[in-house]
């Protein structure tokens, strides 16, 4: 028997083409990460672009802050070419993006997208004549932008009229909900005043993203209700390790329950000298957790307990799961869905059988005091019993030959 609840229906949205990367509308949600390298350092920042590409990212943003990083974009982009990587690239601007996309145009052609902060594209006059240029240009090129407000740079004069307004009425309310009022006009606004300049309803993104849980949740349900344009999700300064995965898990599996979101990205700090990929592979986690997309093989391991006293099953999963992650690469393209897979690693028999047979390959391993045998699980039925040294190596050799078998 198997078990299957569904989130809510995605909302219905307008579809973004982001070079050959759809968002938004029926298409799947979206995975995509942020470099941390210098821009200017072309060899570094094509070498983690092709990184978290590998990894799954469907869309990568790169900053682009000083004329150096301008003007390495076009041959960032060569480079990445040279190595067979087609990943879009989003260009992040911040206080100058007018001036850079101006002044570069090779960048501006060069970048798939363009991501603009209403907060930071300029103050008084200047801000509508700085917003307007970025929009010429990505109508110019045909480019996407995705407005990006965000609670740490929010517009403060707009922010200061409306706690001002707020505080004139006879019921005022909680500050939290002007910031969350402010933040959601800030977007849309923006995109308003975007279309206005010219720039197509189909070539928008909103985020309103904010570093609380509670709050980011808030805003996106107000902002998801008063507009059809796709919602990039992300917990702002989400924190490192445990702290930033589960506060960010906390967050987006909400809104995405609730069929909030569009494309997604999981802004964690990296341990010193870690991997940046792991936000990847984290945001295809919450993805695959909430049966919204599947990207590699789910492991089911048991946790162990008395009855487990052997690390024997903890290494086995660790090693079968990260065997499916490293054959995914050439198994996406040569085995279509083999993505689904499930496969169970249990360290008794208390649920190891029954958990074996519920995926398409499982595997029982004998508990504390229990005979030392492993039977094996195909899609239900007992095939095999493993026994000896070897298991480890029989067993992964079964999972190899049933996707051949199953999705070759």
């Amino acid at each position: 028997m198997t078990l299957v609840a569904a989130p809510l229906p995605r909302r219905s949205c307008s579809t973004v083409r982001i070079g050959a990367v759809l968002v938004g509308g029926a298409v799947p949600i979206i995975v995509q990460s942020m470099t941390n390298t210098d821009t200017a350092d072309i060899g570094s920042t094509v070498t983690q672009i092709a990184e978290l590409a590998q990894a799954g990212s469907e869309l990568v943003r790169i900053t682009v802050n000083n004329e150096a990083a301008a003007a390495a974009v076009p041959l960032i982009r060569d480079g990445l070419a040279a190595q067979g990587v087609t990943v879009p690239l989003i260009g992040d601007f911040h206080f100058n993006g007018h001036r850079l996309l101006t002044h570069y145009p090779a960048c501006a052609e060069a970048l798939d997208k363009y991501r603009i902060n209403p907060g930071n594209v300029g103050r008084g006059k200047k801000k509508d004549e700085q917003f307007a240029a970025i929009i010429e240009i990505a109508c110019r090129y045909d480019k996407p932008v995705r407005i990006g407000v965000n609670w740490g740079s929010l517009d403060q004069a707009l922010a200061a009229r409306l706690m001002d307004e707020n505080a004139a009425l006879a019921q005022p309310q909680p500050a939290s909900e002007v910031m969350y009022e402010a933040m959601v006009l800030s977007a849309l606004d923006s995109a308003r005043q975007a279309e206005d300049f010219g720039l197509g309803h189909d070539k928008i993104i909103l985020s309103v993203k904010m570093s609380g849980v509670q709050d980011l949740i808030a805003v996106y349900r107000k902002l998801a209700v008063r507009c059809d344009y796709p919602l990039h999700l992300g917990l702002t300064e989400a924190g490192m390790g445990s702290k930033g995965i589960v506060a960010s898990t906390a967050a987006l599996a909400v809104l995405l329950q609730e069929g909030i979101g569009d494309t997604i990205r999981v802004s964690l700090t990296p341990e010193p000298g870690g991997s940046r990929t792991q936000e990847v592979i984290v945001a295809q986690e919450i993805l695959q957790a909430l049966g919204l997309r599947s990207f590699t093989p789910a492991v089911t391991a048991c946790p162990g307990c008395g009855r487990t006293s052997s690390d024997y099953f903890q290494r086995l999963a660790r090693q079968i799961q990260d065997y499916l992650r490293e054959q995914m690469p050439v198994w996406r393209t040569r085995y279509p869905g083999v993505e689904a897979l499930k496969v169970a690693v249990m360290g008794c028999v208390v649920n190891g059988p029954g958990e074996s047979k519920q995926a398409n390959i499982g595997i029982s391993l004998p508990g504390t005091g229990e005979i030392p045998v492993a039977p094996v699980y195909v899609d239900g039925e007992k095939t095999v019993t493993l026994k000896g040294e070897t298991i480890a190596a029989e067993f992964q050799k079964i999972v190899a030959e049933y996707v051949v078998r199953r999705y070759g």
